[in-house]
């Protein structure tokens, strides 16, 4: 009778011991183009706080982080700014082809600080400023909207002397922060707190769908915290904090 009580306690504890002991959180590298940098962060939190494994966040330009990636750059996933990136890095053999999903639709704004500075295209065709920011059209999508938008407008050529350009995304929207321009287009994503300053929500006829694609890379198949990720990236909560930042997701309009 004892020896059975024994052997009944023995099987408790040993049950307890593998239901209370943890599944050793993973850790992802994460590759985000920089105008995804807010929601990204706040994305990161919540699949942190539900599965506890770490996504380590990087930010910059999408061409930046596609060559940086073709040189063996330590990421396992890559939310792009727009999804020729992606494509690309599924023919070259890196990435994982069916992982490729548009996670957001971006939004271009023309933005100052200025009250009543902004007023929508008679701004740019006026062209009364000194300097007007944009980020890198050849790396970054929303320059390339940015440039793509003042063709559509026929203003470019009267404009091409007056610009700024940045880096990145945010690099334009703190030449306008810091006063360096008087005007810059930014991604609308940027401008989510307290409206400030004067704004234009460039209509989309004007330039081509900001299509964010996000992918899994072949240096992430085995990794538990990559994968989950890009996962919970379609999920309704990550999806929620998306439309929160003045996205689209796709399939809406």
């Amino acid at each position: 009778m004892r020896f059975a009580k024994l052997a009944r306690l023995a099987v408790g504890i040993a049950a307890w011991v593998l239901t209370s002991t943890s599944v050793p959180a993973a850790q992802t590298n994460v590759a985000v183009a920089a105008n995804f940098t807010e929601p990204a962060k706040e994305i990161a939190a919540a699949f942190k706080a539900k599965t506890g494994h770490e996504v380590v966040l990087s930010f910059g330009a999408s061409g930046q982080f596609y060559s940086q990636i073709t040189q063996g750059a330590p990421f396992q996933v890559l939310l792009s700014a727009d999804d020729a990136r992606p494509k690309k890095l599924i023919d070259d053999g890196l990435a994982v082809p069916d992982s490729r999903f548009t996670y957001a639709i971006g939004k271009l704004v023309l933005w100052s600080k200025t009250p009543g500075l902004v007023t929508g295209e008679e701004t740019l065709k006026a062209a009364t400023f000194a300097k007007l920011s944009i980020c890198n059209p050849a790396a970054a999508p929303y320059g390339a909207a940015a440039m793509e938008t003042m063709k559509s407008l026929k203003v470019l050529d009267t404009l091409q002397p007056k610009l700024v350009e940045g880096a990145t995304i945010t690099q334009a929207y703190q030449f306008v922060e810091t006063g360096n321009a008087e005007l810059g287009f930014v991604a609308l994503s940027q401008l989510t707190g307290p409206e400030t300053g004067s704004r234009w929500l460039v209509p989309q006829e004007l330039y081509s769908p900001i299509r964010q694609d996000a992918v899994l890379l072949k240096t992430g198949v085995s990794n538990e915290a990559a994968t989950g990720f890009i996962a919970f990236l379609r999920s309704p909560e990550a999806r929620a904090i998306i439309e929160k930042y003045g996205y689209v997701l796709d399939g809406q309009s």
